[in-house]
């Protein structure tokens, strides 16, 4: 009710559903026959917002009658009680206990409560609370906490002046509102934390007044900024505490960021100044200040010196209120004549000093009082203690935010904001800020380790105040502060325990402070390079931005623009800080800084990204002045070239297969040549795999441990990369002219890098990338599943994270430390869509090209420079190099047809280079022009066959013969054939006609023979090209293409840098297949080859005299000998001149084939390549390398073991029409070691069904002859049979050691068993056997896996004969077990068992009964029928050796077994005695009579009489 009257009964009670919206009254049920009912009711009002102390609730109580009664009604008052809603001006809520009065309430009721007994009224049970009920409030008007209240009431009281006012028990009163309202503030922590969150927006503004207007009581200014600055911190902190959760992503707390951002606004349009005047007070009534005891006291220790006005933030000032329209202009203005030198700041005058004193000024006017919030709050956090300090510093961004936006404000409001910047503010404020700025350095300094997060925030903060202060404040001043940042982190860095963190701090500012939107007008890109004064302008900002890029060319010296020198840095500060960051961080002696270097670079990205994008930046002469804050950048990349990332260094195939998405580049049929068949073909191609700077460079250092990251070294590249492109030519070309030779070559090699960084991938590459990350996800998905079920321990959990480095333990990639590092969430979808890819294909593709035309552009500016140089040989080769590196990978058409035309034109004016000098130029350069005279896209082609053709023109100019080239181009095809995967046949011999009829079209050349040389040349093209037609057909079947690839190679027996092509091809096939003996070999004939001619163009001792040299090493090296010298001369034009054809290349194929060997496990072999490789060491005085030689001597002899394996070897034959020319073709294969003979037939049978169809292909399972007659002609047939090498017994007198029975095998071995009725096997005496010896044409290991058969012999074996192999076998066995070191007993005893077992045993007993039971009938076989009786005693005596031995190796646990051994062996030995000793009379006895003369001829010991 808003009053007594119930007329005053208000609308504001929620009807129900089916009801009105608003009823003034509600009834609760009839509670029957309860002497102590309870209402469960609950009941729901809008009450206004404007309530006052006559708003009440009224509760009647009415006794329902059950009869009806004709005097009164059903329904009875019996009682009354109520509440008013309003007392002392809080809303009443919560539990309420109420007496019941029996009659109406008097009037004036509702001003009281219940409680009070009023006179004349009855009560129910004598004024007992018997009425029970609750009153709760869900209000954004009233907060409900006696703490607020009292504080927003005074507040309101000083503001309306309504002295005195009742406040509860106390009547507040001029004298003592002070003490309350200091009271109140202080009591503000006490409030409960709901309604502080709640009214924290209206709390923060009334505190904000009391700070800005000071109240005025009695005349004297009541300063409450320290008590409100307190509040406001702690209020902050404890609200930020609270709401932990609703933080963004900066740490920053939403509620407090809506305010600043939203609700904040000067007092300005506040209510007036709180003061008061007494009722006798006249206009001209006096404004004291306040008590000392209020004073905010100002510690001496600030250096305030050049303060020279009133600061209204001191009390112990006297001020007046001005009476002029800006007072805040007046008092900046007035203030300037007083001298405060004699302030008790500096002074002894100050409070508690010898000379304390209360000085009063009596004031003009009773004019309000307003002071600056951001000054305000400047001062009291610098003389704030240290609890409200500390409350400060956790939430510093509000603060600096709040100054920011007051300052911002303030000029607004006083239009400020076209004045000169050193006037905005007066200097007291100005120092204030130093000295906040100075402190918080400090604190960042002392509390890095101790407070980690904490420090980053403030450090984040104070980053974004001086960011802010660049728009507002004097720059040269914010400067200043930056540099009073750096210098206290730079004194504490000597002396820091963990100085990266201090240096990922100083980054994190700089990072922030140069995303200002004017970063660039203030790095002054025109101003001279004399800094002036100022490091900025003080004008305003729109005019400082208008004239930015209007200032003339610059006077300055070149180098100093490229160099971070001391005038560049205090010219452009902001970019000098950048780069000193940057090249600090990169210093080659700093160690633990993956994640300084991460950040440094990213902030320069960054930094260039946000000017490309610029639409202000946007013209080219703007880019230019622009990149000139950045030239250093150059210097810094190329200083630090050995610590990035070697792209280089990845494997071709690897880069070669990402490529293979490319749809202009592959081939139709999806067939290809694998790229890792030859790493260096055509006597010099590019190597892929090493950096293409072959030009004169100093050996590069050796990549440190702190080398970056491959994502941190392309973000360094694409920085340079843009520096380069948008810089002044002219300017690069003048400092491109005063480098040496040394940094141009540096600088060659950058760019190098940048196209080897920058390469085009592919659609296919991308999506494999994106496979592997999501399988990445997956199994970080089962480490994380290992650690929850337990099955790794949180030792070696602790153990990998303590690897890790970063700043904060030294580490790049942290991931538990969630201060530095966003959690992802795990919903995080890991797998990108089509669209994404597509793009990032897109942006890969336009980077690629973007990337390498900038190369392009700087390569000719190169040039241009050093054309008239004298050094210009040096330079001019690198540069071509970087040319031909950026050709050899997958580019679009833009680039290629710019790139081609500067190839031309470079070859064109400089032709000695290519001709006369360097051959691998040469080589390298036909390469690439084949390469793309394949290419898919016709503009390629027509390209690269104009390059081409003019090459080859050019060289016949010279010498009216292009020998030279004839030749590169001819290895140049025959290295494409076997390394690209890009290449297609169709579109080569487009390309080849081309430039036939470019010859043949040619005026100037058409009467000479060159025309018939080009029809020479593209002759041979197409018969290699012919041979490629037939290597695709096989690139399934490894040994075909091998057998391939080796007749091609011995079809250029009369071209030795061919031959030495296709070994070498042929090396990097078997390399690939894992065929390292294969490939040593490969490499010895190469050197074998250029030995030969090195021996006809030189007489050194030191070198190998041709082949002869290395039959040590292979039995197959005479191949290599050279033709006669009418054939072949290696003086002749184009003849052995590929740089293997000297002692270095010599040498270089004799290491590789060391590492073969060694990787083989034929250490023997590596032994005897260094004995040719040692004299030349020698002879070169390399003590260098003769010291590595012998370690890796010591290291491959320590391995040599009888535990190697080596190959496995079958003989194969192919028997059928299918076959074409392998028809009645055997071969003995070397197939790894370990390799069972259901694998090689399964291998083979798989592809020829293959490539014949299913059920066209059977494998002969036996051995046996295989007659052809009886097979289907419809049907191929392979036979394959497991072979082992075969030695004369001459023979194993050499072969003494296990490699020496597995190398230069040429014998092979396999036998067959039969029996004469056609059976494989049968009965001892019926049991034949046919040994069938192979001998190939070349001994293995040799340069192919496989090796025709050359002869084939065969011995049968009679059945006794069979027997006897059979005993000697044993008996080696046992022999081998018997002697063992060191011994095995058990290999012993399984040995044993199987000769003298009680199971087995009937073995050999049976083969002794079967053939030595009966003296055979057949003579002939008497010698058999001893020898046979000899190996069986030969077996008994090694058996009882074997015993003997055994039973010093066993134990007391096997003596029962050795017991049973020896009965066995007993039994054995008692059924073999009389077998094994009876003789044949006939071999003891004179076959003929004795005569008397002495012929020797006729002596019978010396014939052999055949029955």
């Amino acid at each position: 009710m808003a009053g007594e009257d119930p007329n005053q009964a208000m609308p504001v009670i929620f009807g129900k559903s089916s009801c009105s919206e608003f009823f003034s009254e509600a009834h609760t049920a009839v509670v029957y026959h309860n002497k102590s009912p309870e209402f469960y009711e609950e009941f729901k009002m809008k009450i206004p917002g404007n309530l006052t102390e006559n708003h009440h609730l009224l509760f009647t109580f009415y006794h329902v009658s059950c009869r009806q009664n004709q005097s009164s009604g059903l329904e009875t008052p019996a009682g009354y009680t109520w509440i008013p809603l309003m007392q002392h001006g809080r809303l009443r809520t919560g539990p309420f206990a109420l007496p019941v009065s029996v009659e109406k309430p008097p009037p004036s009721y509702s001003v009281l409560t219940p409680d009070v007994q009023l006179p004349g009224m009855k009560w129910v049970d004598n004024h007992k609370p018997v009425f029970t009920v609750d009153l709760v409030a869900a209000s954004s008007v009233h907060t409900q906490d006696p703490h607020l209240d009292k504080f927003f009431t005074l507040v309101q009281v000083m503001e309306e002046q309504s002295f005195p006012f009742r406040l509860k028990d106390v009547i507040i009163t001029e004298n003592n509102v002070e003490s309350e309202l200091r009271s109140s503030m202080g009591n503000l922590r006490l409030a409960a934390l709901g309604p502080a969150v709640c009214f924290c927006h209206q709390l923060l503004d009334k505190l904000i007044l009391l700070i800005v207007r000071p109240p005025i009581i009695g005349g004297q200014i009541v300063n409450l900024g320290r008590a409100a600055f307190e509040v406001i911190a702690l209020l902050v902190s404890q609200i930020h505490r609270t709401l932990e959760g609703a933080q963004d992503q900066h740490g920053r707390n939403g509620l407090l960021a809506s305010y600043l951002h939203f609700a904040f606004h000067l007092p300005s349009d506040m209510p007036a100044q709180l003061h008061s005047s007494h009722p006798g007070s006249t206009a001209t009534s006096a404004v004291h200040s306040a008590t000392l005891s209020r004073a905010t006291g100002r510690p001496s220790s600030l250096n305030l010196a050049r303060c020279r006005s009133i600061s209204n933030s001191n009390p112990d000032l006297t001020s007046t209120p001005d009476s002029t329209d800006d007072e805040e202009v007046q008092k900046i203005m007035g203030g300037k004549g007083i001298d405060r030198s004699h302030s008790w700041v500096n002074s002894a005058y100050c409070p508690g000093g010898p000379k304390s004193v209360q000085r009063r000024t009596q004031p003009s006017s009773n004019t309000e009082l307003r002071q600056l919030l951001h000054e305000e709050l400047a001062l009291q956090w610098v003389v704030s203690g240290s609890a409200v300090r500390e409350a400060a510093l956790s939430q510093a961004w509000f603060f600096f935010q709040l100054m920011t936006k007051s300052m911002t404000l303030h000029l607004h409001n006083s239009e400020r904001l076209d004045a000169p910047r050193k006037q905005r503010f007066p200097e007291r404020f100005v120092d204030d800020i130093l000295a906040l700025v100075t402190n918080i350095c400090t604190d960042i300094t002392s509390r890095y380790l101790k407070d980690g997060e904490l420090v980053e925030r403030l450090n984040s903060s104070l980053a974004f105040f001086l960011n802010d202060l660049l728009s507002l404040m004097d720059r040269h001043f914010v400067f200043n502060l930056i540099r009073t940042y750096y210098k206290q982190i730079n004194n504490k860095l000597g002396k820091a325990q963990n100085a990266n963190v201090l240096i990922s701090l100083r980054m994190d500012l700089i990072r922030i402070v140069c995303s200002h939107e004017h970063y660039v007008a203030l790095n002054l890109p025109c101003g001279s390079l004399s800094p002036p004064s100022s490091p900025s302008p003080s004008i305003s900002s729109t005019a400082s931005q208008g004239s930015v890029f209007s200032s003339p060319a610059q006077d300055r010296t070149v180098t100093n623009m490229f160099e971070l020198s001391v005038p560049f840095r205090q010219q452009h500060f902001l970019s000098g800080l950048v780069l000193t960051e940057l090249a600090m961080i990169l210093e080659p002696d700093v160690e633990g800084v993956f994640f300084l270097q991460k950040k440094s670079i990213s902030t320069l990205h960054n930094l260039l990204c946000s000017h490309d994008t610029d639409p202000r930046y946007s013209k080219p002469v703007v880019k230019e002045r622009v990149a000139r804050l950045y030239l250093p950048l150059i210097g810094v990349v190329l200083e630090t070239l050995s610590q990035l990332y070697d792209f280089t260094a990845e494997p071709h195939s690897q880069r070669v297969r990402h490529a293979s998405a490319i749809a202009d580049e592959v081939d139709a049929d999806g067939t290809f040549i694998s790229p890792a068949v030859a790493n260096a073909i055509a006597g010099s191609p590019l190597p892929v795999v090493h950096k293409t700077c072959s030009f004169p460079l100093p050996s590069p250092p050796v990549r440190a441990g702190n080398a970056l990251s491959a994502e941190s070294s392309r973000n360094l590249l694409v920085c340079a990369l843009w520096v380069l492109k948008n810089a002044e030519q002219d300017v690069l070309q003048r400092w491109f002219s005063g480098l040496s030779v040394l940094q141009l070559t540096r600088l060659l090699e950058l760019l190098s890098l940048c196209v080897s960084c920058f390469q085009y991938k592919g659609t296919k590459a991308f999506e494999r990338i994106n496979s592997m990350t999501f399988k990445k996800s997956l199994d970080m998905k089962a480490r994380l599943e290992e650690a929850i079920l337990g099955t790794i321990g949180a030792r070696q959990d602790m153990v990998k994270r303590s690897r890790e480095r970063s700043p904060y333990g030294s580490q790049e990639n942290v991931r538990w430390r969630k201060n530095i590092t966003q959690w992802k969430p795990t919903g995080e979808k890991t797998e990108k869509t089509q669209a994404e890819r597509e793009l990032e294909v897109t942006v890969d593709g336009n980077m690629a090209t973007e990337a390498n035309l900038v190369v392009l552009d700087t390569l000719e500016i190169i040039v241009q420079t050093v054309m008239m140089s004298e050094l210009k040989e040096s330079i001019l080769g690198g540069v071509l190099k970087v040319l031909l590196h950026s050709m050899g990978y997958n580019q679009s058409s833009v680039y290629l047809q710019h790139c081609f035309t500067s190839q031309r034109s470079l070859v064109c004016k400089f032709p000695e280079m290519l001709f006369e000098d360097d051959t691998e130029l040469c080589s390298d350069l036909c390469l690439r022009l084949l390469r793309h005279c394949s290419s898919w896209i016709s503009i390629v082609r027509a390209q690269a066959s104009a390059s081409l053709y003019l090459l080859m023109r050019q060289n016949f100019e010279i010498g009216n013969n292009f020998a030279r080239v004839k030749m590169q181009v001819t290895m140049s095809l025959s290295s494409l054939v076997g390394t690209s995967q890009r290449f297609n046949e169709e579109h080569l011999r487009r390309s080849l006609k081309t430039i036939l009829t470019y010859s043949q079209e040619d005026v100037e050349l058409r009467d000479t023979t060159f025309p018939e040389q080009v029809q020479d040349l593209v002759f041979n093209l197409h018969m290699i090209l012919t041979d490629t037609v037939k290597m695709k057909a096989h690139q399934g079947d490894p040994e075909m293409l091998m057998d391939l690839m080796y007749r091609i190679a011995k079809g250029y027996q009369n071209s030795p840098d061919l031959r030495l092509t296709w070994l070498q091809n042929m090396a990097a096939k078997h390399t690939e297949r894992v065929n390292h003996a294969e490939a040593a070999h490969c490499f010895v004939h190469g050197a074998a080859l250029v030995a030969e001619y090195l021996s006809m163009l030189e007489d050194a001792r030191h070198l190998p005299v041709g082949c002869v040299n290395f039959q040590n090493i292979s039995s197959n090296i005479l191949e290599e000998s050279a033709v006669s010298d009418d054939v072949v001369s290696p003086d002749e034009e184009g003849i052995c001149t590929g740089k293997y054809f000297t002692e270095a290349g010599l040498v270089g194929l004799l290491e590789k084939a060391a590492v073969s060997f060694e990787k083989g496990g034929l250490f023997e072999a590596v032994n005897e390549v260094y004995k040719l490789l040692i004299p030349i060491y020698e002879a070169n005085r390399d003590y260098k390398k003769l010291s590595s030689v012998h370690g890796k001597l010591q290291d491959a002899f320590n391995k040599i073991t009888n535990q190697r394996m080596f190959g496995t070897y079958f003989r194969v034959g192919f028997y059928g029409s299918k076959f074409g020319d392998l028809d009645d073709q055997e071969f003995v294969y070397k197939e790894p070691s370990i390799t069972k003979l259901a694998e090689i037939s399964h291998r083979l049978e798989e592809f020829y069904t293959d490539q014949f169809g299913e059920g066209n292909v059977q494998v002969v399972k036996d051995s046996n002859h295989v007659d052809k007659t009886k097979l289907d002609p419809n049907k191929a047939y392979i036979q394959i049979t497991y072979v082992e090498p075969f030695f004369d017994t001459y023979e194993l007198k050499d072969r003494v050691t296990y490699f020496d029975k597995n190398y230069n095998l040429r014998t092979f071995l396999f036998c067959t068993p039969f029996t004469l009725d056609g059976r494989a096997h049968g009965d001892l005496h019926e049991q034949y056997k046919r040994k069938t010896v192979l001998t190939t044409s070349n001994a293995f290991p040799y340069i192919k896996t496989r090796v025709n058969v050359l002869h084939r012999e065969e011995v049968v074996l009679i059945p006794v004969e069979v027997a006897i192999e059979d005993m000697q076998k044993k008996t080696q066995e046992l022999v081998f077990a018997t002697h063992q070191d060191p011994a095995d007993a058990k290999m012993l005893q399984m040995v044993l068992q199987g000769c003298v077992g009680t199971t087995v045993n009937q073995g050999p007993l049976e083969v002794a009964q079967v053939f030595l039971a009966e003296i055979p009938e057949d003579p002939r076989l008497y010698r058999l029928h001893n020898k046979l009786r000899l190996c069986f005693r030969d077996f008994t005596k090694s058996c009882e050796d074997a015993l003997r031995k055994n039973k010093s190796l066993i134990g007391a646990d096997q003596r029962e077994y050795q017991r049973e051994l020896e009965r066995n062996y007993l039994r054995l030995r008692e059924a073999l005695n009389p077998l094994t000793s009876r003789k044949i009379p006939q071999l003891y006895s004179d076959l003929l009579p004795h005569t008397s003369a002495r012929d020797s001829i006729n002596r019978s010991s010396l014939r052999r009489i055949e029955a």
